[in-house]
């Protein structure tokens, strides 16, 4: 359903009286397209603090030249080395003269440290790069994002960087993402297609945010098994037949479905991407057990059955990524939500507990999105008011796409990014809801 609160506001009356009015004013966000791959302008490089980083390299491959004296696309502030009161000033200092020359859909991006248990005031410093991201993100306007990324390794973030430089960022905002120290990848990665020679496995993916995901990673240049249930068979076989993919009917609660998708795949696999979720909402005094149990079978324990089965399968290729759908519910919570709610917080659970142990001992990295607002054929559902509200309350102001989560999930998903394991990121236009 379009946003026609959004398509108000670029108008000259529109400007006008949400001005007056003190109401929300978006702006237009700039997606990726093969007409726009990049951001339009140039990127300008600061520092904060003594930093060991050498980015030079790594931000000359982001595929955004230098921005010089003029209006800038990005802005990136390797603020690694600030470790402490006196540091945070040189934050202010570099970035106070330079936020408001920001091109609109413009992107600032800090470069932290991870805190140091042995020196409280290096980690009270990077602990308040934090607190300054989200603030800032949430007075930018104008469709720009602020994001942090702690790093140690400045070529394990590129993969990151690139994301959070380009379009395919548009609704990533007042995000903390921690890249450790990262592998290069097996082999040389076509920028175009990263993902060719990789089969990946999107489960819920016949309709919604499942095929943008399938749609997205087969342009990068996945092979796709759309994996649905059989009711939705021909929606799944339509998908897959326009993606050069397979589709494969099961129910994905089903105590099989893990031995099934190995059968399936007997090359295996490299990218596991748990989308398919259920809702049904109703307050606790008045939800029975039919209504709890199917979305904590469906969101939460379907992924954990699978995933163990996958993984002791050795289905899962080394090198491979599983990616799970959380959400914004599962972190601050939300009215008549509690079955999906914790079944998107298990979710949490699960890829903070698993990231490190998949990593160890199968070589496979776990990571998850948390969409907030969608734009989906559910939301247009959503009682008038209440799918406003759900609109603006975040830092843009309006609801994402599909294609904001796909984008993530294919950066999560890139040969490139085996540095990034553990992290839960959101895809909510920095929600005004939780942290």
């Amino acid at each position: 359903m379009a946003d026609r609160y959004l398509s108000f506001t670029a108008t000259g009356p529109g400007r006008f009286l949400t001005r007056r009015l003190g109401l929300p004013q978006p702006a237009a966000l700039t997606r990726w397209s093969p007409e726009r791959p990049a951001l339009d302008g140039g990127l300008r490089h600061l520092t904060a603090g003594r930093s060991g980083l050498d980015l030079a390299p790594v931000l000359a491959r982001t595929g955004i030249g230098p921005a010089g004296s003029g209006r800038a696309a990005a802005v990136v502030l390797d603020a690694s080395g600030v470790r402490d009161v006196e540091g945070l000033a040189e934050v202010h200092a570099a970035l106070h003269p330079v936020v408001r020359s920001v091109t609109a859909s413009g992107r600032v991006v800090l470069l932290g440290a991870p805190l140091d248990p042995a020196d409280h005031h290096q980690a009270a410093a990077q602990q308040a790069l934090e607190g300054f991201t989200r603030s800032l993100g949430k007075e930018i306007g104008r469709g720009r994002t602020v994001n942090l990324v702690r790093l140690t390794d400045a070529p394990a973030a590129e993969s990151t960087l690139r994301f959070l430089l380009s379009p395919k960022s548009a609704y990533v905002s007042g995000q903390v993402i921690e890249v450790g120290a990262g592998e290069e990848a097996a082999t040389p990665v076509d920028r175009d297609r990263p993902l060719a020679g990789r089969t990946a496995l999107v489960t819920g993916a016949a309709r919604g945010i499942g095929e943008a995901v399938a749609e997205t990673l087969a342009r990068d240049g996945a092979r796709v098994v759309v994996l649905d249930v059989p009711q939705a068979g021909q929606d799944a076989r339509r998908v897959a037949d326009r993606l050069g993919g397979t589709a494969l009917l099961l129910d994905i609660t089903a105590a099989d479905a893990g031995a099934r998708i190995a059968e399936a795949l007997p090359d295996g696999l490299d990218l596991l991407i748990h989308n398919a979720g259920i809702t049904r909402d109703r307050r606790l005094v008045n939800m029975p057990a039919e209504r709890w149990m199917p979305v904590l079978e469906v969101n939460l324990a379907s992924v954990l059955r699978t995933t163990d089965a996958l993984l002791k399968a050795g289905t899962l290729n080394r090198g491979g990524r599983i990616v799970a759908t959380a959400s914004i519910a599962g972190i601050a919570g939300n009215a008549g939500q509690t079955n999906y709610g914790a079944s998107k917080a298990g979710i949490v659970g699960l890829v903070r507990s698993l990231a490190p142990r998949a990593l160890a001992e199968h070589g496979v990295t776990v990571n998850a999105v948390a969409p907030g607002f969608i734009e989906t054929k559910m939301t247009a559902a959503v009682p008038l008011f209440i799918r406003e509200a759900g609109r603006r309350m975040n830092s843009l102001a309006q609801g994402g796409l599909p294609a904001d989560v796909a984008e993530t999930t294919a950066w999560l998903a890139h040969p490139a990014s085996g540095a990034v394991n553990g992290q839960v990121v959101r895809v909510c236009g920095q929600s005004l809801l939780g942290a």
